[in-house]
């Protein structure tokens, strides 16, 4: 496909000649739900206590690549994991395919991830998250490359979130279907990506949260979406969201 992204930054299409932008627009070969850049979002850990995870009727989108990584850190994660949990992946493995034809992480008690978990979460404000819904596979993550960092010497004081980030940025912590929500993922037929600003009554505190910040969605996932498409095409994006403000479109 054609890269149109310069020519959509400049002349954003209207549609209908009603003065109102695009709903759909292309940033390098990727077409973007439009209010990726005009809605505003931040997930408030502190209200929800991570219920996406633990709400639904199927589990996390995920690619073969992913349940291989998955598969290869079992080990890891296994004792993280209830009996419960356990006896499903050992009958259908970390994966399976939904109703919808998409492969999905596995779920327990009909809704649940299997790779949920509870426990305290200690933000970086030094405020504590009680019980709160966690990701196995971030936490086993995180737990290495605080290990790892810190026999290197990598965590001088202050520094510990953006050391991790880094070591993140090159290991897999979790599917990027999770960490780039409420952004979804679809790939069409013909191979064309693209993006959709999801909706979910559940994450009502992340809108109210990102609108107080002033936080565009795509600014609040700027980390997992440089993971998915790469630091250029992330700032194609912001380039594109930048001509839509000084055209006075956000």
């Amino acid at each position: 496909m054609e890269n149109q992204s310069n020519h959509q930054t400049k002349h954003p299409s209207l549609g209908e000649g009603l003065g109102r932008l695009s709903p759909i627009l292309q940033v390098g070969d990727i077409l973007i739900s439009s209010d990726i850049l005009t809605e505003e979002f931040c997930c408030d850990l502190e209200v929800c206590k991570g219920v996406c995870c633990i709400e639904g009727d199927a589990g996390a989108p995920v690619t073969l690549d992913e349940v291989m990584e998955i598969e290869n850190r079992l080990d890891d994660v296994w004792n993280d994991l209830s009996a419960s949990v356990q006896a499903v992946i050992d009958k259908q493995g970390v994966a399976y395919t939904d109703e919808e034809g998409d492969l999905v992480t596995s779920i327990v008690n009909g809704k649940d991830c299997v790779f949920t978990c509870y426990d305290d979460l200690k933000l970086s404000d030094g405020k504590t998250i009680g019980h709160c819904c966690l990701c196995a596979l971030e936490k086993v993550a995180r737990r290495k490359a605080v290990a790892r960092s810190s026999s290197a010497g990598l965590l001088p004081a202050g520094r510990k979130n953006s050391t991790l980030y880094t070591l993140h940025s090159t290991l897999f912590v979790k599917p990027i279907s999770c960490a780039l929500y409420p952004i979804r993922e679809k790939t069409f037929s013909d191979g064309t990506v693209a993006l959709n600003y999801h909706r979910w009554d559940i994450c009502k505190c992340g809108r109210e949260k990102g609108k107080a910040l002033h936080l565009p969605v795509y600014q609040f996932l700027k980390d997992p979406l440089i993971r998915r498409f790469g630091e250029a095409w992330y700032q194609e994006l912001c380039d594109v969201a930048n001509d839509l403000r000084a055209q006075g479109y956000l």
